[in-house]
């Protein structure tokens, strides 16, 4: 049974995810008319996108604090498993972020970034997020927080097909070399 704390979380995180989800799959359908990246990343726009990935995150940390082991996994497993990738994942995400910068991280252009975490991954910001919520999913052991890690996965795994279009445009050739040379993901 879902209690309110729950039914909130549920609805603003999926909401959020939804949102999320159906701007991408726009942008990628529509990259002429695109919602992600924004032809012009304004205050606004950067605000929503960011609010509903903390919404996102957020829904899955309350369910999984309000569902601890729900799933009765062992300790040594969750904690073995889900706490270094939570580690890891911050690790790397706060890397990329001071590495490329707020503003480009929202969706501004800036110079293409190819050395560092961009050398071993074209988006290791987007791998690191997922580290960080499948590792909190297995750590708190609740099938509510597996299922908007699962959500919070889709949407950052297909965040690049929408960007790639923009970045190609953006930086041309030198997107194009680096595609050869950096995989997408890992």
């Amino acid at each position: 049974m879902l209690t309110d704390l729950k039914l909130i979380s549920v609805v603003i995180g999926g909401v959020a995810g939804l949102y999320l989800f159906a701007a991408l799959v726009w942008s990628i359908a529509f990259p002429k008319r695109r919602v992600w990246p924004p032809k012009k990343a304004t205050v606004g726009l950067k605000i929503r996108v960011w609010a509903a990935t903390i919404a996102i995150f957020t829904a899955a940390f309350v369910l999984g604090v309000t569902d601890w082991n729900g799933l009765e996994w062992s300790a040594l497993f969750r904690w073995s498993i889900g706490f270094p990738l939570i580690i890891v994942g911050n690790v790397v995400v706060w890397q990329g972020v001071f590495k490329i910068g707020f503003d480009a991280t929202s969706g501004e252009v800036d110079k293409l970034k190819t050395d560092g975490l961009y050398a071993w991954s074209r988006n290791p910001q987007y791998v690191a997020d997922m580290a960080i919520i499948l590792g909190w999913a297995v750590l708190s052991a609740s099938i509510f927080s597996i299922s908007f890690a699962i959500l919070a996965i889709v949407v950052l795994g297909i965040a690049p097909l929408a960007e790639e279009p923009w970045l190609e445009k953006n930086y041309g050739q030198q997107y194009q070399h680096y595609c050869r040379r950096v995989r997408r993901y890992f």
